[in-house]
């Protein structure tokens, strides 16, 4: 099976079969060279449903979860958006695609560099994706406020410092799991000032690392 095959084989068995209707994430599924944002070891596996392992306790979400995901943030053309916890960008370069300027923030620098190998090799519109390294519970560059937070890994609750970073009517997608429940892809708004959360569907992945419970965290 050639990369397109096993690409289209990814969208047609697992995307689409799951309510997956944005043809935006379809036609960025199909083109984007999912293989080259996972180190070489790996790349068999790229396309696989399951979360794919990076390294150092990181994976590349399943590729049906991290489909759901940004249909549920709903991208609008040139919204700001930031992507927390992006591994090599994989997850980032398909919002861009979708339209939306992208900040993508990583604190593990083999991460980084391989992302950036990967982001010179594929085709996204001028100005719409940067790869960051810095600390991903950190919430990104300071300054600016996003249209669209997105969390690639799963954490426990949303700390207030991330969700402050929402512009007005803002939302934020991720995998919340809380103590003694099911993970679940949840959608925060932010609305007259404050955030609220409702969760979407069943979903689980690995762990962020560096998002751990604290009195600052939204409950």
């Amino acid at each position: 099976m050639n990369l397109a095959d096993a690409r289209k084989w990814m969208v047609d068995g697992q995307v689409k079969p799951n309510k997956v209707t944005d043809l935006r994430i379809i036609e960025a599924m199909l083109d984007l060279p999912r293989h080259l944002f996972v180190p070489a070891a790996v790349r068999a596996r790229a396309h696989a449903d399951e979360d794919v392992p990076l390294g150092h306790g990181r994976v590349l979400m399943q590729p049906m979860m991290l489909a759901k995901l940004l249909q549920l943030a709903q991208v609008r053309d040139g919204e700001a958006a930031l992507v927390l916890g992006a591994g090599a960008g994989y997850g980032a370069a398909v919002l861009a695609r979708m339209g939306a300027k992208v900040t993508a923030v990583e604190n593990d620098a083999e991460l980084v560099a391989l992302g950036r190998a990967a982001l010179a090799e594929i085709s996204v519109a001028p100005g719409s994706l940067q790869l960051v390294e810095s600390a991903p519970i950190e919430g990104g560059p300071a300054g600016t406020a996003y249209d669209l937070i997105v969390i690639e890994g799963e954490v426990p609750e949303i700390p207030a410092a991330i969700s402050d970073r929402l512009a007005e009517g803002g939302r934020l997608v991720a995998v919340r799991r809380q103590p003694g429940k099911a993970g679940a892809g949840i959608l925060g708004r932010r609305i007259g000032g404050g955030f609220s959360v409702t969760e979407a569907f069943d979903c689980t992945t690995a762990p962020l690392p560096g998002f751990v419970r604290d009195a600052g965290f939204v409950f």
